[in-house]
């Protein structure tokens, strides 16, 4: 099963965008799945389903801080090399989808509410979510692999 699959998988358990791709990497982060879960809960929805920057980037982010992070605050040459990665698997997210901004993946035109929607057949027939999860996924995995740690 690829990262994406399994990023996909979790996001049809019920698990928001960002929880479901950076669930996918716990064994690379070596952080326990609950603590990851509740950390990157937040940022679902565009962060907080405001719609803002889609959670399955926030989870790259989240995985991508975790495995190449600093935590030195005068360490420059590290948070230069840190914004260059984000920006990398960003970028790709965004020529694949067209966007990183939720509302616009999910073809809104402001916000749907704050109140997250019960997951049924409907809603992920409307939704691209689960696709979206695979998509950063795979692009995660794929630039882990070319960028070893």
């Amino acid at each position: 099963m690829t990262k994406g699959e399994k990023a996909q998988s979790l996001f049809k358990q019920g698990y928001n965008c960002s929880q479901s791709v950076a669930l996918a990497f716990d064994e690379e982060m070596g952080l326990e799945k609950d603590m990851i879960a509740k950390i990157i809960s937040g940022f679902g929805g565009g962060m907080g389903r405001m719609r803002e920057v889609c959670g399955c980037v926030s989870g790259m982010v989240f995985v991508i801080s975790s495995l190449y992070g600093y935590s030195d605050p005068k360490d420059f040459d590290s948070k230069k090399e840190l914004y260059q990665r984000i920006n990398q698997v960003a970028n790709t997210f965004k020529e694949k989808n067209g966007s990183i901004i939720c509302k616009e993946l999910l073809g809104l035109e402001k916000k749907d509410g704050i109140v997250p929607e019960k997951r049924t057949d409907a809603y992920y027939k409307k939704r691209p979510c689960s696709e979206l999860c695979k998509i950063a996924g795979d692009i995660l995995e794929d630039y882990i692999k070319n960028n070893c740690l």
